[in-house]
């Protein structure tokens, strides 16, 4: 193991894993394998729903398949509630993980299964659970290895966050090329991503021992008392989704439509129930309640980023498919191979980022700053596809989404990390992996409303569709600007 002393304290600091504690590699390749599977699914999960049943799809309308997708894409990360609240009162950060690389493998093994919409429900039914499980989980792993002083911590989740890329940028072309290919197809593709989850699944268990104890335990963890009051409300709870979808079943609504919009609402609902929840518990300190009001503005701007970031995995994915020139020096790609771009620049990009933030040291850009950056970026990203499709005579060359990639990338650098790192350090001592939940349901609220979003992309409005998106990314960085020394000051210390 590789040590040296930290001057301010004297202590030994491990530096074993590129300057970070050693324990960070276990959950590194756990990442870069889980989404490794999670990224090659998803990068065709949209075409196999649209593609014909002959072709060896599932042949839904295509407007269905993009609604399902960004559902899919809130669900999974919706699902973090259950997660977040089982490793802080239940089961802890370290089985709670474990537990969820289980369900995803189970989840692709359904789906490479040749029973069409059955195996696709069941899959997807798998997945959404087991991610919830893991994503919150293993990021509170993640802030479990540093000093809330350490000035790493940001660094490391540069670091860790280049495993998400890392992994993407393997799985995404492999499953595009199964899925295009006449030999073999979408169960194949599936399948590959079924065996990255379980050499995930391998490698943690092999590696969790360094992780530590406390993580092992729940840092909140349920009373005796408590056990019969939170089974009452599981019991309520279930009764009332019962109500639903049976209300839902009568009145004709429980069809794609209507789950979509419900998941939707609840995208909406959640996260203010847990805002609610957090504000008025007696175990969150005057502090950090205050610094929970600054992590409101951060959470929308989260939300409104990943709500045009995820546009890749159904409308881009669409437009790619059938409005752009797709051949890059005399090779056509298949469609849904440029959202390799994303993570590859991401794994360029992300340790030059990291080194910078270490290099500035206290001297960075506040969080707030760096999200406002994000949002202008990302709103720049979507006004260049626009200008491709207005000056191109026929279909834009897939260049302009290359570079639209690329600024794209360059936000994601700035809001994911960060937002994940200050996540774990606004977060209230007695809802740490909840707090993490709830930046995971920012995501999901992201994705709920972006999937109904997809239905004003319509044939011949994707230039407007476009430049829509790209007036609100503005709009809320600017907001943010606004309100940037109200979010430091409210944050009470943390930068």
């Amino acid at each position: 193991m590789t040590t040296t002393a930290d001057k301010s304290t004297g202590t030994q600091v491990d530096r074993s894993f590129f300057g970070q504690p050693r324990a960070l590699s276990t959950l590194f390749f756990t990442e870069m394998w889980e989404r490794f599977s999670f990224y090659g699914m998803k990068a065709v999960l949209a075409l196999y729903l649209y593609t014909a049943l002959a072709d060896g799809g599932l042949g839904w309308a295509k407007s269905e398949a993009l609604v399902f997708a960004g559902i899919y894409g809130s669900s999974i990360y919706m699902s973090g509630v259950l997660g977040g609240w089982l490793a802080d009162r239940i089961t802890g950060p370290q089985k709670t993980t474990q537990y969820g690389a289980v369900l995803i493998m189970l989840g692709h093994i359904a789906l490479a299964t040749p029973f069409k919409d059955t195996s696709l429900f069941v899959g997807i039914g798998f997945l959404v659970i087991g991610t919830g499980l893991l994503k919150p989980t293993i990021n509170t792993l993640v802030g479990s290895l540093y000093a809330p002083a350490d000035a790493r911590r940001d660094s490391g989740f540069t670091i860790f966050y280049m495993a998400v890329n890392i992994g993407a940028l393997v799985g995404q072309p492999i499953t595009s090329w199964l899925a295009d290919s006449k030999s073999f197809g979408y169960h194949w593709a599936f399948g590959v991503a079924a065996v990255g989850m379980a050499l995930g699944l391998a490698q943690y268990m092999f590696g969790k021992g360094r992780l530590g104890s406390t993580t092992a335990v729940p840092v909140n963890p349920l009373s005796a008392q408590e056990r019969s009051t939170v089974s009452a409300r599981i019991g309520v709870i279930v009764v009332i989704a019962a109500a639903i979808l049976t209300g839902m079943y009568f009145l004709g609504w429980l069809n794609k439509t209507g789950v979509g919009w419900l998941v939707t609402i609840l995208s909406v609902v959640l996260p203010a129930l847990y805002f609610t929840t957090m504000l008025r518990s007696p175990k969150v300190s005057a502090t950090e309640r205050s610094r929970l009001f600054a992590y409101m503005p951060l959470f929308l701007s989260i939300a409104l980023f990943w709500m045009l970031y995820e546009q890749q995995g159904n409308v881009l994915v669409e437009f790619s498919d059938t409005k752009m020139d797709r051949s890059i020096f005399g090779w056509v790609i298949p469609p849904a191979t440029f959202q390799s771009f994303f993570p590859l620049f991401v794994v360029l990009f992300a340790p030059l980022v990291a080194l910078l933030w270490v290099k500035l040291g206290k001297r960075q850009p506040s969080t707030p700053m760096k999200f406002l950056l994000a949002l202008w970026l990302i709103g720049a990203a979507f006004v260049i596809m626009p200008i491709g499709i207005l000056v191109s005579t026929g279909k834009p060359s897939i260049w302009w989404m290359v570079v639209m990639a690329l600024v794209m990338t360059l936000g994601e650098l700035l809001i994911s990390p960060v937002g994940l790192s200050v996540t774990t350090k606004l977060a209230p001592e007695a809802f740490k992996g909840q707090t993490m939940a709830l930046f995971f349901l920012s995501s999901a609220l992201g994705q709920g409303i972006g999937a109904q979003v997809t239905l004003f992309y319509t044939e011949g409005n994707e230039a407007g569709y476009f430049f829509g998106l790209a007036i609100a990314a503005f709009i809320l960085g600017g907001i943010v600007y606004g309100i940037r020394s109200k979010i430091s000051t409210a944050m009470q210390g943390v930068h």
